[in-house]
Formats: structure tokens, sequence, C-alpha cells
């Protein structure tokens, strides 16, 4: 997918040149137009030649539940007219990532077969930070296939204590 990649860099650059003096609220809006983006149904419309711009903009920001700052209408007009609308959830991962490189931090995404509570996840993300060496941006999925435990993706490292993963592991050595 490197055209993807190539298409979307300018974009995400550009925005968060734009933006550097704080990224974190371009990220929350930017987050939820990739998600909106990224329905397949909006994506016909807006591909269909008897949608215009306007009209496209129109069903994405009614679709928004939060209102689009000017910065954000003006983003979002450009990309719908340039064609650019199934690029941004990908403007959105590149965007994160100039974020976190600017900022020192990675993301993280913990993996659990039940739910934390707000004390744990905090014991537990310093935990993380303590091992991964860097500054975390935790977000929390349930997979209860896990059994039990955690299993924890920062960018290309993975950490797995679950019991899925331990169960595996057995596996592994009683059949070798």
């Amino acid at each position: 997918m490197a055209e993807l990649a190539t298409i979307a860099r300018p974009y995400a650059e550009a925005l968060f040149k734009a933006s550097a003096s704080d990224p974190k609220a371009v990220l929350t809006w930017l987050d939820e137009l990739a998600s909106v983006a990224g329905q397949a149904q909006l994506l016909q419309f807006a591909d269909s030649p008897k949608a215009s711009a306007d009209q496209v903009y129109a069903v994405i920001t009614g679709v928004m539940k939060s209102a689009l700052d000017n910065h954000a209408q003006n983003f979002l007009r450009t990309v719908i007219a340039n064609n650019r609308l199934a690029f941004l959830p990908e403007i959105a991962t590149q965007f994160r990532a100039l974020a976190n490189v600017s900022s020192g931090s990675s993301d993280a995404v913990i993996y659990s077969a039940f739910a934390i509570d707000n004390g744990a996840l905090a014991d537990l993300t310093a935990a993380l930070e303590k091992r991964f060496a860097r500054k975390l941006n935790v977000s929390v999925e349930l997979q209860p296939e896990l059994i039990g435990g955690v299993r924890v993706v920062v960018g290309d490292e993975v950490l797995d204590t679950s019991v899925k993963a331990r169960l595996e592991q057995m596996k592994m050595a009683l059949t070798a």
C-alpha cells in the first residue's frame, strides 16, 4: 500500500504543520472523520458522479457527533475537493505518528479478556511505560478469547502475557 501512504503523507504533514500548537485537538476530530470516511456506503456516495462536493460535505458533517471548527471544515473541504476522502484513515494514522514523534510518546493498545478499571489501568500503564521506556497513549480493547491476562501492542512490539499465549507455549513445548 505504498501508494496509499504516499498520497496521504502530504496531507498529514500539512495538517500537522498547520496545527502544531494543539495536535491533540486535531486528533479528536480527525479520528472521527477517519471513522466516518471509512464507511463503504459513504465512499460509494462520494464517488457517484451525481453527488456534488457540497452534498458529500453535508452528509459527512451531518453524521459527525461533534461540530467541526473552521480548521477542520477547511481540511475536510480540501480532502473532498481533491477526491481524497478514502485516504482519510491513512491521513489520520500518519498524523498520529507525527504527533507521537513530536511529543516523544507512542500509541499502545491493551487487549484484555475483561474490562480493566481505572486504578488497575493506571498501574498497568505506569508499568508499561517503564517497560517500553517512553510515554504511552493507551487504549483498551476487549478480546474474551484471551481467557485472561493482557496482550499489549506498542508499534511493532508485542508483549503477550495472556492465558491463551501461555497455553500455546505449553502446547508447543509438549508437541516438540
